[in-house]
Order: C-alpha cells, then structure tokens, then sequence
C-alpha cells in the first residue's frame, strides 16, 4: 500500500468510496456539496489517498495512472492549533487492513503541529452506524477521547466530537 496526496484524477475514486458508505453518512455521490468539498480539497492539497501500487514489471512503458480503485481516502484541514479530519473512508475490501491507520498517520506527519488538537467528528454512540462501520472504535484506538455531541448528521443520526491531544 502506498500513501500519496490525491490528484483531480482521483474524484471518481472519491466517489466511489462515498457509495460504500452512504447507507451511514446519508447521500454523497449525487450531492453537488460533497463535490465541493472534495474538489477543494484536491487544489489546496490536503487529500490523501491509499492506493495498491500493484506489481511493479520490469520494462520500459508509462506505469498506469490512478484510477479510481482507491483503498481509502481522506480530506484534512489545519488550522493550529486545530487539525480536522474532515473525511476519512476505507473501501469495503480494505477495512480491518490498516488504511485507515496508515492514512492517519501520513495526515499527522505532513499537517499537524502541536501544540494542538486533532478533531473529527463521527457516529453517536446510539448511531447504527456506530458499531458497524468501526468508526468509534477506531478512532479510540489512535488515542482519541469521545467529547461533546455534534450537529446530526445528514441522514439524520446522532453525531459526537473526539479529539486527540497534540503535545
């Protein structure tokens, strides 16, 4: 797996990461909102993705281009002392395999310097989604606390703030 900023060739692969997920973040793909916002992303260069650079073959010739058979992307956002995961996906073959670990990582590495927080905000605790998706659990695993409760989401479910301290 290699971990690379995103490139305006790499939309459709957004796209299709938000379609494995709507049925917990509500309606994306077809949200001219959520284009938007990836878009931005892409020209201010705070998107990363993971990608399978497959077998390398000997030989002269072009290697092939990013597609959109992303293993996972994320959209961040810094402004210290407060960095924001603002969207972090794992495809469904990928889950369970450290993308998303590995995407976090890199976003720490290149964007946030501490003094300061990290933010992001994800499923409720009463939330569908909350178990299934491993969201929660995830992000207590890289050292996040749960905090204060957040807007609802789209889809209209409950929404909760974790934050991780930056020394």
């Amino acid at each position: 797996m290699m971990i690379r900023t995103a490139a305006e060739q790499d939309f459709p692969g957004f796209l299709d990461l938000a379609s494995q997920v709507e049925q917990w973040f509500g309606p994306m793909v077809e949200v001219p909102g959520f284009h938007d916002a990836v878009r931005a992303h892409l020209r201010a260069s705070m998107a990363l993705v993971a990608v399978d650079p497959g077998p390398t073959s000997p030989g002269p010739g072009p290697s092939p281009g990013p597609g959109p058979d992303l293993l996972g992307g994320l959209l961040f956002g810094a402004e210290p002392p407060a960095h924001h995961v603002h969207w972090l996906v794992v495809s469904d073959r990928a889950r369970g395999k450290g993308v998303g670990r590995a995407l976090m990582a890199d976003a720490t590495r290149r964007w946030v310097r501490g003094p300061g927080r990290i933010e992001v905000v994800t499923f409720g605790a009463d939330h569908p989604g909350a178990a299934a998706s491993g969201a929660r659990v995830f992000y207590e695993r890289l050292g996040f606390l749960p905090a204060e409760p957040a807007e609802p989401g789209p889809e209209g479910g409950s929404r909760q703030v974790f934050r991780r301290t930056v020394a």
